[in-house]
């Protein structure tokens, strides 16, 4: 009697690691037919026409460097949220038609996406391959033909992801992607993707700056800190290598005006002396929710310190969802007075841009229909940025929607959704 319940044991013992087999073997199968369907959905976009495209060329810094002295155009994109399992196949083609049309719309110079490019949540997506995404969106700019970079999100590489973030970093750094100019970033600095794209005139002459920072993810890497959110910050030896940076790119400015005798009394020192810098990266800082609740303790009028220029707070209860510890990054940004302007992404409704102790903060349009329930249904958060870098150093900010008339283009189509915030700005939130 006992060996035949030891037999029947083994034989369920035997069934049941045959079903798991066969489910892992039929879950691969179903994300590799979606990473194809995916792929195959990318190249289904021409490339991009662009009369004066510029061809970037790495320096003796490892850096990749555009020279031109013509305006140097960035599309800023943010949680563009690529599930890449066979429960998100519908929403995950429509955010890389999103992303087609507005860059094919757009013909920026740069794309810039600032993290969480990914979203492969297992009960949502069906996958916990955030390869696919990664995979997905590469494929789709690379079809475009446009440059491009990343930061990386706290989703990119959750603590159930297959590829942790150093294997996401990896992905875009390889040689498979031609135009992606993403790089790892130093070794010895925390994160991955602390890296600087230059904009040179003819002289040599820097006259922007692209710093891409890691913003991290969780305070720490595990799946109950993901549950709650507690986001982490930007680290002591990334402000230091954010330090370094500035001051490298000056004295290197400072060695090219000297090499082209400027007079006396200032000209290209004056102008040029200090390189003008902009910061992309995921999570906001913690000085992006002092300032705006400095505003809103005002009455959301502007302060001495905050100028408000457009856009809405409203994600939440915690508004903006920062990191929860402190950072000096904002602090250095004022002492060296190179960044005049950060941009992020993180919080999908959020969408304002205001000046705060004379740096200019900007929230991302997402692109998401995916990460929060009934998104796609929605569409006064999903859009573009524009930056337009000029060569005297300064610089314009457009944000634009997606559902606007600028991106009735005849050879893409557009979904139906409900615009839930008709006056787009602060003052819905005083109703």
């Amino acid at each position: 009697m006992a060996k035949e319940k030891c037999k029947c044991r083994k034989k369920k013992a035997v069934i049941a690691l045959f079903v798991i087999v066969v489910i892992a073997l039929v879950i691969a199968g179903v994300n590799l037919i979606m990473l194809q369907s995916l792929i195959q959905k990318g190249n289904s976009y021409q490339a991009v026409e662009l009369e004066d495209k510029l061809a970037p060329q790495k320096d003796e810094n490892g850096y990749w460097v555009f020279t031109t002295d013509r305006d140097f155009k960035i599309m800023h994109l943010t949680d563009i949220h690529i599930g890449g399992g066979f429960l998100s196949k519908g929403v995950d083609e429509k955010a890389l038609n999103a992303v087609a049309l507005m860059v094919t719309r757009e013909k920026p110079d740069l794309v810039i996406a600032t993290g969480d490019i990914c979203f492969p949540v297992p009960y949502t997506a069906g996958t916990f391959n955030n390869y696919t995404g990664a995979k997905a969106f590469g494929n789709l700019m690379e079809s475009l033909g446009v440059y491009w970079t990343v930061t990386l999100g706290n989703h990119d590489a959750e603590a159930y992801s297959y590829y942790d973030r150093e294997a996401v970093a990896e992905i875009y750094s390889s040689n498979e992607f031609e135009h992606c100019l993403f790089q790892a970033g130093p070794k010895d600095v925390d994160g991955y993707g602390n890296h600087v794209i230059e904009v040179k005139n003819s002289k040599g002459i820097i006259t922007q700056a692209m710093v891409m920072i890691d913003s991290q993810a969780y305070v720490k890497d595990n799946i109950i800190e993901s549950i709650k959110g507690t986001y982490d910050n930007v680290h002591p030896n990334q402000v230091e290598w954010y330090e370094a940076e500035i001051k490298r790119m000056n004295a290197e400015n400072a060695e090219v005006i000297k090499a082209l005798q400027s007079d006396a009394n200032g000209g290209l020192f004056k102008d040029y002396g200090t390189v003008r810098t902009l910061a992309f990266f995921h999570i906001p800082l913690v000085e992006m929710n002092d300032a705006w609740t400095e505003f809103v303790d005002n009455g959301y009028k502007d302060t001495d310190n905050f100028k408000y220029t457009e856009g809405i707070i409203a994600e939440g209860s915690r508004i903006v969802y920062c990191g929860y510890g402190e950072d000096n990054l904002f602090e250095k940004m004022l002492e060296l007075d190179s960044t005049k302007a950060m941009f992020n992404g993180h919080d999908h409704i959020n969408n304002t841009t205001f000046n705060y102790k004379g740096i200019t903060f900007s929230y991302g349009y997402s692109v998401d229909y995916f990460a929060y329930s009934g998104i796609d249904k929605l569409g006064s958060q999903r859009g573009c940025t524009m930056i337009t870098c000029k060569p005297d150093t300064t610089f314009t900010i457009d944000k634009y929607n997606y559902y606007s008339d600028r991106y009735d283009l005849t050879d893409f189509t557009r979904e139906d959704v409900t615009m839930q915030y008709e006056d787009v700005t602060y003052q819905f939130i005083q109703e």
